[in-house]
């Protein structure tokens, strides 16, 4: 089977990376010729996705067409165009219209009884200020008390369009759901780590959460699946704090990281079981199955290996996948014997998480020793009560 991937970015690399390990030929759209996902298709096309000739030139010879971008004017031209050409497309535009936005999804949540951050005044400092329409981690400023929080009131001329509500600490978690017509799945819950910018730097699966907490945090993705009535794929990103699985955000559209590990730890591709008509043929006894995984980012210079958020991979240039790098299962990077400076995506495999974790901490030496680097940096997110910080994520 042939399969558009639209977009070449971190979205567009998870797409070519789960379409190459169904056996699919694929074709890579974007207007970047250097984007990190050129290296892993088989053809790459460089043009304008608002091109409707091109376009749907290229859309005429795929059977399925997946989006890996969060545009939604270029997603509902992609939606046009698809449709006129007859192809099945990977998008729902009615809830990713919803899940864009992060007032709205806030909404929805309070609808639902979905537990989720208190908005501002109704919980103490600190809160986080984000806007309502950014993606993840981008242009987040947790701020500690109300002076600061009028500064930067003023700063940005009002709140309007913006998010304000509590800070939470605990660990993070992630779920994929799918379906359509009021039947949904869900996949491997995921552990998510955050790097000093709340920017996601690992992915750990399986997750340490009791049987029965999965379940609760399935139960809430498959509400708010419902609700959406999805036609399609959704994330749903919690924090754990206090016992319970408060809901940051939704995203109605193919996420980046997780898949990769999900695909890894249970050998489930979502990208199969979109194009299968959302149902997982082998969801059962995934506790049973799951393989441990460490997809975490790295970047190695002359002065230290850093463990950093995704936003590395992002502006990295092209990409290519390899086998058995330096003891991992396998990475993307940019790495070449030449270079000085490079990242890599890192993708490690074992028999549980805990083996994992052990030939991570091998291969991290092992890169080390190779590169002639003593430095080791591992940022966790800072206390809040520090300062206020500005956090910038790159797409």
């Amino acid at each position: 089977m042939r399969v558009a991937v639209l977009g070449g970015k971190l979205q567009g690399v998870e797409a070519c990376y789960l379409a190459r390990k169904a056996g699919w030929q694929v074709a890579l759209v974007d207007k970047n010729p250097v984007a990190p996902a050129t290296k892993l298709c088989d053809d790459f096309y460089c043009f304008d996705l608002m091109d409707n000739s091109k376009l749907m030139n290229l859309l005429s010879t795929v059977q399925f067409v997946v989006p890996a971008l969060e545009d939604k004017v270029v997603l509902d031209n992609i939606y046009q165009c698809a449709g006129q050409v007859g192809v099945k497309v990977v998008y729902d535009q009615q809830a990713y219209a919803l899940s864009a936005s992060k007032l709205a999804s806030d909404k929805l949540f309070a609808k639902l009884n979905v537990p989720a951050p208190k908005p501002w005044p109704l919980c103490e400092f600190p809160v986080t200020v984000k806007p309502s329409g950014a993606s993840g981690s981008e242009d987040v400023y947790l701020i500690r008390n109300r002076q600061e929080l009028e500064a930067l009131r003023q700063q940005l001329g009002g709140f309007t369009g913006w998010v304000v509500q509590e800070f939470l600490e605990g660990p993070s978690y992630s779920i994929e759901v799918s379906g359509c017509n009021g039947e949904y799945h869900t996949f491997q819950v995921t552990e998510l780590a955050m790097d000093e910018m709340y920017d996601c730097k690992r992915v750990l699966a399986p997750t340490v959460l009791s049987a029965a907490k999965e379940q609760e945090f399935c139960e809430i993705a498959l509400t708010l699946a419902g609700q959406l009535q999805l036609n399609g794929i959704m994330d749903v990103e919690a924090i754990y704090h206090d016992g319970l699985f408060k809901v940051l955000e939704i995203d109605a559209r193919l996420p980046s990281q997780t898949l990769t590990a999900v695909y890894n730890s249970t050998g489930i591709n979502v990208l199969e079981v979109l194009w299968n008509g959302f149902k997982p043929s082998n969801q059962k006894n995934l506790a049973s199955v799951a393989q441990g995984v460490i997809y975490e980012h790295i970047k190695v210079t002359p002065e230290r290996l850093e463990v950093c958020g995704e936003h590395i991979m992002a502006s990295a240039g092209q990409l290519t996948l390899y086998q058995n790098f330096f003891g991992a299962t396998e990475a993307l990077s940019n790495y070449s014997p030449d270079k000085q400076e490079w990242v890599a995506t890192l993708i490690i495999t074992a028999e549980n998480r805990q083996q994992a974790w052990a030939q991570r901490c091998q291969v991290i030496t092992t890169i080390m020793n190779h590169t002639r680097v003593n430095r080791y940096h591992d940022e966790e997110p800072p206390v809040p009560v520090r300062q206020v910080l500005r956090i910038n994520k790159a797409v």
